[in-house]
């Protein structure tokens, strides 16, 4: 899907994802020291508002402009403080560089594009972490096509963690410390997801 689908998508629903964050961001990231975060592809910003809700300076990129419209209307919605560290951009996370070094917590939630998109993406948010940062990366698993409910269907766009693993290789600098199938419970039925976190090393 293009800009242009995701928009009417957004525009059609009145929150596609919901409020709350997805259960695996909010398992991970909850006990991270606070600081500063970028939600790459990040829809209408549930993550990146709980993140701000916990203290994070958070910046959330996508490249549907409803959707980070979307995102700002709810930004109105909270406390100042939490609205005051909330910035949101209308990007595209495939072509759109992150400033290097910049962020304690990369996440990517959900984000299904061709293998060499996804793949570009996982290095950009690595490029952008900061020493001790974290990358988090969940998202639909390959065996969810056969044995889970809903997601994508070609299974060229789905995740599985040792494909990212392969990717994440190329930094010497980072450590993956998680890298597993999970199951997610929906009122379809259990879905599965891959579930990724890595951590880059600190300087010296």
């Amino acid at each position: 899907m293009d800009a242009e689908a995701w928009d009417e998508r957004y525009a059609d629903t009145e929150l596609v994802w919901g409020l709350e964050p997805n259960r695996f961001v909010r398992a991970q990231c909850e006990r991270l020291p606070i600081g500063r975060a970028v939600d790459l592809a990040c829809g209408e910003g549930r993550n990146a508002l709980w993140l701000a809700r916990m203290g994070w300076k958070a910046l959330g990129l996508d490249f549907s402009a409803v959707a980070i419209q979307r995102a700002q209307a709810l930004t109105e919605k909270e406390r100042p403080a939490t609205a005051a560290r909330l910035t949101w951009q209308v990007a595209d996370v495939t072509t759109t560089p992150i400033k290097q070094g910049a962020y304690d917590l990369a996440l990517i939630s959900y984000l299904h594009l061709s293998p060499d998109q996804n793949a570009a993406v996982f290095r950009s948010a690595v490029r952008g972490l900061a020493p001790r940062g974290r990358l988090i990366v969940v998202g639909h698993d390959r065996r969810n096509l056969r044995e889970g409910v809903s997601g994508p269907q070609d299974e060229s766009r789905l995740y599985d963690a040792e494909t990212i693993r392969e990717v994440l290789a190329d930094f010497p600098d980072i450590v993956v410390e998680l890298g597993e199938t999970v199951t997610r419970p929906t009122d379809q039925g259990d879905a599965l997801d891959t579930l990724v976190r890595a951590r880059r090393l600190p300087l010296g």
